[in-house]
């Protein structure tokens, strides 16, 4: 999704692939396969390259700090550890003054039952690392829960490398996501907050900007975000998720995780804004200067294309689907992204922009439901 922008810049990219069919090599050459952590395969590649970034958080600190010793790398490794590792995130947020769940590091079943006296049940059991999209993630509804098995066995895989992440189970009243970019030198910019809906613990529908939003608590969200990228020294695009919670009566957030890349909840900038997050992304980490972030619409609705459950549900071939789509609403902008159907497994999003918000939303899912074969009509 990086490869329209930089045409469009004259710049050119390489990739370094996990495998010959990942996404960005069907559509990005040269792109050399290489492990996330094999270090001579990176330095390798950073060698070829004026600057690097990546689209996953899963490359090991020693790894980004060997390739900037030969380019640029953005974010840094000092950076995208707070990414990484959801403790030394919760730290750091914590010390920047930013509102976070009640957390607590727990290395054994009694630091858990201790936290759970102050927190309350449920309490969330989290890997530092690692998990993303609902995974490495427990839930534990009290100290009779059976799903204490696999909570002691987490906790007794992690004791020598820090422990678990504790945190409150909060009752949220939706979640939302502030995407901000900031650049070397210091320049910012942010989109506008969107409401996200998740699927099974993956996120399934964006709604930009988030609806009845108070334009206080919006302007605080993005402030959070803000100061999150610099008191961080993020560079390139960061975004924020949080949870909307009512507090005394009033509606405030509570930050739940970041990602220092583009992010699922960008998506919609690609037909939705001035300047997209791919782009922006791009001039951030050339130390460009930024694009506007202004939305092209009122609304905008991106829904997630996610592989069925049921194998009979599947379309032999999804861009047979783009038939239906395609004739049945001009307007819906449709990007898949060349991967294997498995169930739930994000194969691509649709976009529709327009006035009225639930028109748009109505038929962001249609096309969405229809590509990934839950409707046939």
């Amino acid at each position: 999704m990086m490869q329209p922008p930089a045409i469009a810049l004259g710049l050119r990219l390489r990739v370094l692939a996990e495998g010959p069919g990942a996404s960005a090599a069907q559509v990005i050459t040269p792109a050399p396969v290489g492990a996330a952590d094999d270090l001579e395969a990176l330095v390798a590649f950073a060698s070829e390259c004026d600057a690097v970034t990546f689209d996953h958080e899963h490359v090991p600190p020693a790894g980004l700090r060997a390739m900037a010793e030969v380019t640029s790398v953005q974010p840094g490794a000092d950076a995208l550890v707070h990414a990484q590792d959801k403790i030394v995130m919760r730290e750091r947020l914590t010390a920047l003054g930013v509102p976070c769940p009640r957390w607590a590091r727990v290395g054994d079943r009694a630091a858990v039952e201790a936290f759970a006296a102050g927190a309350g049940w449920p309490v969330v059991l989290k890997t530092p690392r690692g998990g993303y999209d609902g995974k490495g993630v427990l839930v534990l509804d009290s100290a009779g829960d059976p799903a204490w098995s696999t909570a002691e066995a987490w906790l007794a895989d992690w004791a020598g490398r820090g422990g678990l992440l504790a945190e409150e189970h909060v009752a949220f009243t939706r979640e939302l996501a502030a995407l901000v970019v900031r650049s070397p030198s210091g320049q910012a910019a942010a989109w506008p907050v969107v409401e996200t809906v998740q699927r099974g613990g993956v996120c399934h529908e964006v709604t930009a900007p988030a609806p009845g939003l108070d334009e206080e608590l919006g302007a605080h969200l993005t402030d959070v975000a803000l100061r999150v990228a610099g008191g961080l020294g993020v560079t390139g695009v960061l975004a924020v998720e949080v949870f909307e919670v009512l507090r005394d009566g009033r509606p405030t957030v509570l930050v739940n995780e970041l990602a220092m890349r583009p992010h699922n909840s960008g998506h919609w900038t690609i037909d939705g804004a001035e300047t997209s997050q791919f782009e922006n992304h791009l001039r951030a980490v050339l130390d460009l200067p930024l694009g506007s972030t202004r939305a092209r619409a009122p609304w905008t609705v991106m829904v997630n294309v996610l592989g069925p459950r049921e194998i009979e549900a599947r379309h032999e071939d999804l861009y047979r689907s783009y038939l239906h789509v395609m004739a049945h609403d001009p307007g819906v902008k449709v990007h898949l992204y060349g991967k294997e159907q498995r169930p739930g497994r994000k194969l691509g999003h649709v976009t529709v922009h327009g006035d009225d918000l639930e028109s748009v939303r109505a038929r962001a899912r249609h096309a969405a439901a229809f590509i990934a074969g839950e409707i046939d009509e």
